[in-house]
């Protein structure tokens, strides 16, 4: 299971999916065309946030694991291989005598780096060079030091790895921390030496690693160090400021991604906390996604400098693969957050309300850089933006750069189309061809399954409508999972439907509630209590009729070879199933 929540951790399921199904965003869920049936109208939902896929035309749902199995034919140690190639996890350290111990390394470094965290804010209250940097030359306060949790590490060859040994951690625990680097003459001495401290940490705000800033000028060294990479601290998945911005960006509805770790805090000290950054890296799909999680609206707030300039380029198409809407804050005279909040907090707070969408962005920046009177212009300008167009989900938004761009280079938006939908149309016609080499199930078995997830979709997350199971029985229910929650319901009738409750009490039924769960967002939401009756006792009643056709069938099988004695039992369980019918019908 270790492994599993690895793979997960480190891939998104609208990925995993997409590969095999056309997706585009539909609020924070994702939808396309159902690979396992012939529709038109996309009814296939993905939900990042759960983690699960559920087909409403077939009924079938799960995690990545299970769709990865529908799709290619695979048990689950094959897909578990083939995932786990694709996330980069190596499962040799979660085999054998090594499995157990996976878990035991994560939670040491993070007791390593929390104590490191504490040491480093001693040593900084006694440095004066970090104080005044902090106070004096940044105009930190000092609540604002003590929440980011600043810190300084002295420089001294192995101050830090000192203290960690006397609190009982060994030289390699603390090197999978991070916290090490070898020393010139061999040994091992502290990762960081004579630098400013801060804290990078993970949504739930335990440190993970740390980013070091030099307090003295010396240009034979990097003004930034990061922690390497580790078995906690990703670069390329790691938001900084996250755990502390995203009430913020909730509220806000939008998200503002810096360059820099000191532009996030100052701008969280003057109020504006909708703030995070990208801590020494380029922006990632994983950044843009972590961020999706909490809002679609992303806006970028680089250096005006040709390297900001660049990463602002590479990230139009990524957020355009993430389904993200990202825009572009503009500071005025090349100044970085940091300055212009000290400088007048009021521009900061009225650029980024005020950002430019980053494909009109890149429309004026390319048409200036190229030439559009030429051939070999219009083509540069056209290879760049048509790929972003055929990206966009809304067909309005779509055909409106069809003719911004048509009208910018004077070519018809005809030719423009056709260029478009060339590669998209390969790649559709690989989809389709994937799809038929897919088993169907029959329509009298789709339709059963269905019923029966609606009927426990409903007496899952409404509690008054659970008299409904009174009239039912177990043996109703073609699958385990039904069968297990309907059992769990019975026998907790005052049962929250709280979903994170459930997956407490029954550990095996996690991934079905959270399919349930989705199948309410999707059909039931909004709908009135009365309404929500209703539709439960027609599930009801169609769960009987269904379950006494079926036994009858049986029965009529067997009446053909069955002796007197027989035949009169199975009259006698026809007119069971009769009443039972009758009875919900009634009821």
């Amino acid at each position: 299971m270790d492994a599993v929540e690895e793979i997960k951790g480190r891939l998104a399921i609208e990925d995993v999916v997409g590969e095999y199904v056309q997706l585009k965003r539909a609020g924070t869920n994702w939808k396309g065309l159902s690979p396992f049936s012939s529709e038109r109208t996309p009814s296939f939902v993905v939900s990042p946030e759960k983690q699960i896929w559920h087909d409403f035309s077939s009924g079938r749902g799960g995690d990545m694991f299970s769709f990865v199995m529908e799709m290619e034919g695979l048990d689950f140690r094959q897909t578990l291989e083939l995932l786990a190639r694709k996330a980069g996890v190596d499962l040799e350290q979660f085999r054998g005598a090594r499995g157990g111990t996976n878990a035991k390394v994560k939670e040491r470094a993070y007791e390593a780096l929390e104590l490191a965290t504490k040491f480093y804010q001693v040593q900084f209250s006694g440095s004066k060079l970090a104080l005044e940097y902090v106070f004096k030359k940044r105009q930190f306060t000092k609540e604002t030091a003590l929440t980011w949790q600043l810190g300084y590490a002295p420089n001294n060859g192995s101050a830090l790895i000192d203290f960690l040994k006397s609190k009982k951690f060994t030289e390699d625990e603390i090197k999978a921390a991070g916290l090490t680097a070898r020393a010139y003459r061999g040994g091992m001495q502290d990762m960081f030496r004579g630098r400013l401290m801060i804290p990078l940490a993970d949504g739930q705000g335990r440190a993970i690693g740390f980013t070091a800033r030099q307090l003295t000028d010396d240009k034979n060294a990097p003004k930034y160090i990061n922690t390497p990479q580790t078995i906690l601290y990703d670069k390329s998945r790691h938001v900084y400021g996250l755990h502390l911005a995203k009430e913020s960006i909730r509220k806000s509805k939008y998200a503002v991604i810096t360059e820099g770790n000191l532009d996030v805090i100052m701008s969280h000290q003057a109020g504006v906390k909708q703030v995070v950054a990208t801590a020494g890296t380029a922006l990632t799909e994983q950044h843009l996604k972590a961020l999706s999680r909490l809002t679609p609206d992303i806006r970028l707030s680089f250096d005006a400098d040709k390297a900001g300039i660049n990463a602002t380029e590479r990230a139009i198409p990524i957020a355009s693969k993430v389904g993200v809407s990202l825009s572009i804050i503009t500071i005025p005279s090349g100044k970085d957050p940091d300055e212009l909040i000290k400088q007048d907090l009021a521009i900061w707070q009225e650029i980024i309300e005020q950002p430019k969408y980053a494909l009109d962005w890149l429309i004026d920046r390319y048409e200036q850089a190229l030439d559009l009177s030429s051939a070999v212009g219009k083509r540069q300008f056209s290879d760049v933006l048509l790929p972003i167009v055929r990206s966009l989900s809304d067909s309005v938004e779509q055909d409106h750069y069809l003719n911004t761009i048509a009208q910018r280079t004077s070519v018809s938006k005809e030719a423009l189309v056709t260029k478009m939908n060339q590669k998209a149309g390969d790649v559709a016609k690989q989809l389709k061809q994937h799809r038929q080499d897919i088993p169907q199930l029959d329509h009298a078995t789709i339709e059963y399954n269905k019923a029966q997830d609606h009927f426990m979709c409903l007496m899952l997350m409404h509690p008054p409508l659970r008299d409904n199971l009174s009239q039912l029985d177990i043996t109703m229910f073609a699958r385990e999972p039904a069968q297990e929650l309907f059992d769990f319901l019975r026998q907790h009738p005052d049962f929250s439907g709280k979903p994170a409750e459930l997956k407490d009490m029954v550990q095996s039924l996690s991934d079905y509630v959270k399919i349930l769960v989705l199948q309410y967002e999707e059909l039931y939401r909004g709908l009135e209590p009365l309404e929500l009756k209703y539709e439960a006792s027609r599930l009801r009643n169609r769960l009987v009729e269904q379950y006494v056709k079926h036994e009858k069938q049986n029965l009529i099988a067997g009446l053909g070879h069955a002796d007197e004695a027989t035949t009169a039992e199975l009259l006698a369980r026809v007119k069971q199933l009769d009443a039972l019918l009758k009875e919900a019908k009634g009821g």
